[in-house]
């Protein structure tokens, strides 16, 4: 079974009583923190659970060392799994607004605890969910608590340290998930250092997505990243972005198209700015 796997608002509607399934509601605005809670009690998919990206899907920030999403500490994310009703068996349905940042995010936490089978992002997520017509839930879901146990997979991720090591090798493709103009440092709305890592291209993750906000067919997808390794194997390819969260995204289409997980940086741009004796680059 494939690691990246999505499912339509159909598909879901129809597996929604599915005994063992598990929705999470993973909807968040960095603007707005509060957002995605409220949200949710306006109304969700029928039987989900709301994972929020700070409180569950991250750890404590540590001003100065870590950037704005720290991951979560693994015990502590094994336990809100297991409250979520998350069992090793379960299959597991993630969504957030559309475009399907937050719900990566999960996904890949999900994969880095070693749940690599049966976990699905509702492609287009609410908005398309919206579009078919599919109604929205006021009850709060019913609650049975989980098995699932897991260890994290550290061949997922690099520090800053080994990412620094890495800089200027030749095998090396480093793609940052943020928009051009941040990447380039023409702007920078949320961290107070504008520029990218130096060797890094800009993959931008809402380029994975068509006019519609679903994933592009996969072949769309191989022939972009294609283009971005060039001769280079996917192997030594490393994802990163502001903090840890749109560059799993990438990771996630990566899979999609065919290539395996690649290493996450997960401290990305915000922790990278911490220490002035990193580099910084700006332009193209």
């Amino acid at each position: 079974m494939p690691i990246a796997q999505l499912i339509s608002p159909q598909a879901l509607d129809a597996r929604k009583d599915q005994p063992g399934l598990v929705i999470l509601d993973c909807r968040f605005a960095l603007e707005d923190p509060d957002y995605g809670q409220r949200s949710y009690a306006e109304g969700h998919i029928a039987g989900a659970h709301f994972a929020d990206l700070e409180r569950d899907l991250s750890g404590p920030v540590v001003k100065g060392v870590t950037g704005r999403h720290p991951l979560p500490e693994p015990a502590a994310l094994v336990e809100r799994l297991q409250a979520f009703g998350i069992g090793a068996g379960s299959d597991v349905v993630l969504y957030d607004d559309g475009p399907g940042a937050y719900a990566a995010r999960a996904w890949w936490l999900l994969a880095w605890l070693g749940k690599r089978d049966g976990v699905f992002i509702l492609d287009g997520g609410l908005k398309a969910w919206h579009a078919a017509g599919l109604p929205l839930s006021l009850d709060a879901p019913s609650t049975v608590r989980g098995s699932f146990s897991g260890q994290p997979d550290l061949r997922l991720l690099l520090s800053a340290a080994q990412l620094q090591q890495r800089l200027g090798q030749s095998g090396l493709t480093l793609l940052d998930a943020r928009a051009l103009p941040r990447f380039k440092g023409e702007v920078e709305p949320i961290d107070p250092v504008a520029g990218h890592i130096p060797g890094a291209q800009c993959a931008a993750f809402t380029d994975n997505l068509g006019s519609d906000g679903r994933f592009l067919p996969a072949d769309r997808l191989k022939q972009r990243f294609a283009a971005l390794l060039g001769d280079r194997s996917p192997g030594e390819l490393v994802a990163y972005c502001g903090s840890g969260v749109t560059a799993c995204h990438n990771l996630f289409a990566l899979c999609l198209a065919g290539y395996p997980l690649a290493e996450l940086y997960a401290g990305s741009w915000s922790e990278w700015i911490n220490d002035p004796a990193r580099g910084i680059a700006t332009g193209e």
